[in-house]
């Protein structure tokens, strides 16, 4: 006898907790376009990391440094765009938002091929505010 098993139902989000991690990544496009790297950092829990291609960061701190230092850089003039695609609890308090956006150039209104990125957002409730504990993004489109 062959016996069928399902996954457990996963709970129904409410429209005001879809709204709040919805929001996350509004409050980074508002921090990036202000190039506030304090704003920026205020997203992470205080030993949140942040993941970028070939970067690796650990800690609100550092991640604020390394803002300043590429809002100053390569990221200088530059605005982000991120839309969620997906969101995932995890367990209480803890949910996985995946998005699609990326960086846009000065006097660019829609992501290149080349800067256009998925990101994995790993949010954490931190009081009243979601906060992000891992933020990791790569390139949307294989690199040949």
């Amino acid at each position: 006898m062959t016996t069928k098993t399902s996954a457990p139902a996963k709970p129904a989000m409410s429209p005001t907790l879809k709204a709040e991690l919805s929001s996350v990544p509004i409050r980074l496009v508002t921090a990036w376009e202000a190039h506030d790297a304090e704003a920026f950092s205020m997203l992470f829990v205080e030993d949140g990391t942040l993941i970028l291609p070939g970067v690796y960061i650990k800690g609100r701190d550092e991640i604020r440094k390394y803002m300043e230092a590429e809002y100053a850089g390569k990221y200088q003039g530059t605005s982000v765009t991120g839309t969620p695609l997906d969101i995932k609890p995890l367990g209480a308090g803890a949910v996985a938002l995946i998005t699609v956006g990326g960086v846009l150039m000065p006097g660019e209104n829609k992501v290149s091929t080349k800067e256009a990125i998925r990101a994995s957002w790993i949010l954490v409730k931190d009081g009243d505010t979601w906060r992000l504990a891992v933020y990791h993004n790569c390139p949307r489109d294989p690199v040949h």
